[in-house]
């Protein structure tokens, strides 16, 4: 992976542009945990090639800006969620059941009525895609376990741990052939665990470490407190972190610039990577490098360098692009500053 000090990554997304999706039913509906087909604003039948083109163009902003490790940008994707949850066997995705989200609103799900199996690889064509439209690292990411198995309805299995152990074994093996095309880095979205975290107390890190059991390479959890756009007032302090660092990733992933993080919290993983929010998306107003730099030098009392790297808080996609490419140019002069500093 990238021996640069503080090397910068988005968490995952980036703004889809306003051709490809309607962003108006992107922002006005909760994440999809189905299917939500009539974002897209072009014909089923050339919605790949679009994509295509849409991922081309955030793979050229992120270089732009001077991004370290790229992402696909998950242009591709409805949610972070359900592109990969919804490819799997046992699903029935034509007859969704309710639950609450983690903002206390009904949401629609998947039923699970069968053994969840993976059929066949789900994102492996984006690693492709992504790793012959750049030389820079890449690093792709995958719903959770954890959080798979809190956004579905058991109709199958009647015992959580079960249905997160075949959801974890279903993750492991398209990590497996993730990383066989190419991805430098790959990224485990669980959110639920901080919005769950007596259950995630007894069954997330085994459905981590299932996940990445056999797995070489970078690898990242991330955790967070909900998307800017749907969480306004976030706590200062996780409830489900010190006990990742017992899990197999090499990395963790945290919110921390919008909610205001205490930076003294990383000290609580002193084996890991940290991936440190910078950029906080509850706003459109771009941070100057000047204060990512001041985040970053917060972060570094607590974190080596070499344990160090910049990304925004997570939630990109719901910015104006704009906005998100000069935030992330804020972030790479931030983070050159205190390597410069670093460097004498």
């Amino acid at each position: 992976m990238n021996d640069k000090l503080i090397p910068t990554t988005i968490v995952g997304s980036y703004p889809q542009p306003a051709w490809l999706i309607d962003r108006a039913m992107l922002t006005s509906n909760s994440p999809p945990r189905v299917r939500m087909r009539d974002i897209w604003r072009v014909p089923a039948g050339d919605l790949e090639e679009a994509q295509d083109d849409a991922t081309l163009s955030a793979i050229h902003d992120q270089e732009r800006a001077g991004i370290d490790i790229l992402s696909d940008g998950e242009i591709r994707r409805e949610s972070y969620f359900n592109r990969f949850a919804n490819a799997l066997d046992g699903i029935d995705l034509d007859n969704p059941a309710t639950v609450r989200n983690r903002t206390g609103k009904q949401t629609l799900v998947p039923r699970v009525v069968g053994p969840i199996r993976r059929a066949r690889p789900v994102q492996v064509r984006d690693v492709a895609y992504l790793r012959a439209h750049t030389e820079r690292d890449i690093k792709i990411t995958i719903p959770g376990a954890f959080t798979m198995a809190k956004l579905a309805v058991d109709e199958h299995y009647g015992d959580q741990e079960a249905l997160i152990a075949a959801y974890a074994q279903a993750v492991n093996e398209e990590i497996r052939d993730l990383k066989k095309a190419g991805a430098d880095v790959v990224q485990i979205d669980e959110p639920y665990m901080q919005a769950n975290p007596e259950e995630a107390d007894r069954y997330g890190v085994a459905a981590i470490d299932r996940a990445l059991d056999g797995i070489e390479g970078t690898t990242v959890v991330h955790v967070c407190f909900g998307y800017a756009y749907v969480v306004k007032d976030k706590p200062s302090g996780y409830s489900f972190l010190p006990q990742l660092e017992r899990c197999r990733a090499a990395a963790i992933s945290v919110q921390a610039a919008q909610p205001g993080l205490d930076p003294v919290i990383l000290e609580q993983l002193p084996s890991k990577t940290i991936l440190f929010g910078v950029i906080d998306l509850g706003t459109e107003e771009v941070e100057t490098p000047e204060l990512v730099a001041e985040r970053l030098r917060g972060a570094l009392r607590h974190v080596s360098p070499e344990r160090l790297m910049a990304a925004p808080d997570c939630g990109m996609k719901y910015l104006p692009r704009d906005v998100a490419f000069r935030k992330l140019e804020a972030m790479a002069d931030g983070a050159a500053m205190v390597r410069h500093e670093l460097a004498g």
